[in-house]
């Protein structure tokens, strides 16, 4: 190798090194000093002026408040419902879709994926004029002509946390049929002549062929859907405020209200990392059982 050569190797290396600094200190910054910092504040009375270490006292306490179990049971059932139902629905109307011609593919999938595009704070603000418990909110107004009464179904902690799954289901839709109908559209098609000479029915096709190779991403929305919903913030926060009675105070809801309404830092901190622990675990759950039928 001549030293002109080298000479391009070593420069073409430097370069490289460049580009790779950007995100490397954007990850830092933002990402790898966020995380250690909450860590040392999990440990302290945090003061703008002065922080006292308390070793685990932010940890007993939240482990002996009440509302930091309920915010997990109710981020727990929002994530248990929601994830399940929406990854189901995704399958099917990707499915329904796939036969279509490229261009009502393209129209049903622009239809379904333009909520996950608009911003969450306009998808909050149309769902709580949806949920409008005056006669005149349109739920109302489409319940009524059903024969039901009015309800207030933000309000009422029989309704409050059923309207955020619903919300939760239809707006995270489009993302998940994007990403179905791109899986199946990869599947060979030999395997639906295979099918085709053994005499299968549709749903027998859906049943032994699609749902088995789609596998893998239905195991991709499972994990990130989980993620997602116990990271639920910004609806609660909207929509209810985590009421009424903390009948939708979420985990992220319950530390943001520690940290931001209360200026309990130290404690909220805590609660941000053992609700990241909890993350990590369902995770690994999910990989651990899905190991066996997916090959990664």
């Amino acid at each position: 190798m001549n030293k002109t050569k080298k000479k391009r190797i070593k420069k073409e290396a430097v370069w490289a090194y460049v580009f790779i600094l950007v995100p490397l200190c954007t990850f830092t910054v933002f990402t790898i000093y966020p995380v250690i910092s909450s860590i040392i504040t999990s440990f302290q009375d945090y003061k703008p002026l002065g922080s006292e270490w308390v070793g685990l006292a932010n940890y007993v306490s939240t482990f002996k408040s009440s509302l930091f179990y309920k915010a997990l049971k109710n981020t727990a059932v929002y994530t248990v419902i929601t994830v399940p139902i929406a990854i189901l629905m995704s399958f099917i109307i990707s499915v329904m879709i796939l036969p279509f011609r490229k261009g009502i593919q393209s129209f049903f999938k622009g239809a379904f994926y333009l909520p996950a595009i608009a911003s969450g704070v306009a998808l909050s603000f149309v769902w709580k004029w949806i949920y409008d418990p005056l006669p005149s909110g349109l739920l109302n107004s489409l319940a009524r002509v059903f024969g039901f009464s009015n309800q207030n179904w933000l309000g009422s902690s029989k309704t409050a946390m059923a309207s955020l799954i619903i919300m939760a289901v239809f707006a995270g839709l489009g993302q998940n049929i994007i990403i179905y109908i791109a899986a199946l559209l990869g599947i060979d098609p030999t395997y639906y002549e295979a099918a085709d000479i053994d005499g299968a029915t549709f749903l027998q096709k859906v049943r032994y062929v699609v749902w088995p190779l789609v596998k893998p991403t239905t195991v991709f929305l499972a994990i990130t859907s989980v993620i997602n919903g116990f990271q639920s913030f910004q609806t609660a926060y909207l929509m209810t405020g985590g009421g009424p009675d903390n009948a939708t105070t979420m985990a992220g809801l319950l530390i943001f209200n520690r940290a931001f309404k209360y200026f309990e830092y130290g404690e909220a901190c805590a609660q941000a990392l053992l609700l990241a622990v909890i993350i990590a675990i369902f995770a690994i759950f999910q990989f651990k059982v899905s190991a066996n039928d997916v090959e990664y």
